[in-house]
């Protein structure tokens, strides 16, 4: 298995970059090393040899996900000036996935909770914290500036959000209808606006 201190290969990124499409179309359980090395005409033991087990594989992919995801949440933090806009481009992040008939990763897997390796799950929940932190930090700093109000405490909202961009992700896709998810994700944040009349 490769060192985690050993710079990724262009093959384990290749390999990672198959087995997270699979993963957001199909769920963990819809794959297996055989489709991966199916698709980038290699052998199971040259996967192996990247990824010892499919576990070793899952982790990786979460780790590479979420190092991505926030990267586009540091971006928006700093591009964005106002609270309104960092919940529209938040909630765009999960419309983008969708469009490619893609869920999101962490989504997909949390479907699949209770079969998971247990660093898988401890990742997963790392993934939906650290996302609750950065979502909850923009609605204090909204409730400050006025541009947000809302009852109750920004952790709580901000898990509401999460939560509901999730579901609205797996509602719309169901239908096949991104449309769908583009109301719901309108709605959460309009709800948000001072003076919101329902």
């Amino acid at each position: 298995m490769r060192s985690p201190s050993t710079a990724p290969s262009k093959t384990s990124q290749r390999i990672l970059d198959v087995a997270e499409r699979l993963v957001q179309r199909q769920g963990y359980g819809g794959f297996s090393y055989a489709d991966i090395a199916a698709e980038l005409h290699v052998t199971k033991a040259s996967l192996h040899y990247h990824y010892a087990t499919k576990a070793d594989l899952g982790s990786q992919l979460i780790a590479r996900y979420h190092v991505t995801f926030q990267g586009a949440l540091d971006a928006i933090a700093r591009e964005e000036p106002d609270a309104i806009g960092r919940l529209h481009r938040y909630a765009k992040l999960y419309a983008d996935v969708l469009r490619k008939d893609r869920m999101c990763l962490c989504g997909m897997l949390a479907a699949e909770f209770s079969v998971l390796p247990r660093p898988m799950k401890e990742a997963v929940n790392r993934f939906f914290d650290a996302n609750e932190v950065w979502l909850a930090r923009v609605l204090e700093e909204g409730r400050k500036s006025r541009t947000l109000k809302f009852r109750g405490s920004a952790a709580d909202v901000a898990r509401a959000i999460v939560a509901s961009l999730e579901g609205a992700m797996l509602v719309a896709r169901s239908y096949g209808e991104v449309g769908r998810f583009d109301a719901t994700a309108e709605r959460i944040v309009r709800q948000l606006a001072p003076g919101h009349a329902g």
